[in-house]
């Protein structure tokens, strides 16, 4: 945890972004770090856990990070607690929660009440379009017998 958070701290004073920080272990070894490069990269996905995930699984050649763990400052948001789920890792430890992020400004319970909303009562706009056509990908997949299937 030590790790995750001197990233958090470094990333933070090098002004790449939030104080998040997040570290990757496997069999003892650190496989990917990564912090919170929002604002230095222009990438609102590019918070620490993702980050840290991409350098993982670019590091294992890997999609998936099956027997590892992650460590990471804060309670991750949806979009990691999304990103960590696809990824699947053994386990996650997280330092400060929701509240303590919430407290310095980093408040992500707008979120939490827009996933159960119907996409009608969000506050961005949802709206399927071209169905009909962009099924066409989903019957190709079906069918593709060289797929790798995750």
């Amino acid at each position: 945890m030590s790790e995750a958070i001197q990233a958090a701290i470094k990333g933070m004073n090098n002004n790449e972004g939030g104080p998040f920080g997040c570290v990757i272990v496997k069999d003892g070894k650190i496989v990917g770090r990564g912090n919170n490069k929002v604002t230095s990269t222009n990438d609102p996905t590019a918070h620490a856990e993702v980050t840290a995930i991409r350098d993982a699984c670019k590091n294992l050649n890997t999609f998936q990070l099956d027997g590892c763990e992650i460590y990471t400052s804060c309670e991750p948001c949806p979009m990691c607690l999304g990103a960590i789920y696809w990824a699947r890792p053994d386990r996650v430890y997280y330092g400060c929660t929701q509240e303590d992020a919430a407290n310095i400004g980093f408040d992500d319970e707008f979120i939490y009440k827009e996933i159960p909303l119907p996409y009608a009562e969000r506050s961005i706009s949802f709206e399927q379009l071209g169905q009909d056509i962009a099924i066409k990908a989903f019957q190709l997949w079906e069918e593709k017998e060289d797929k790798i299937e995750y």
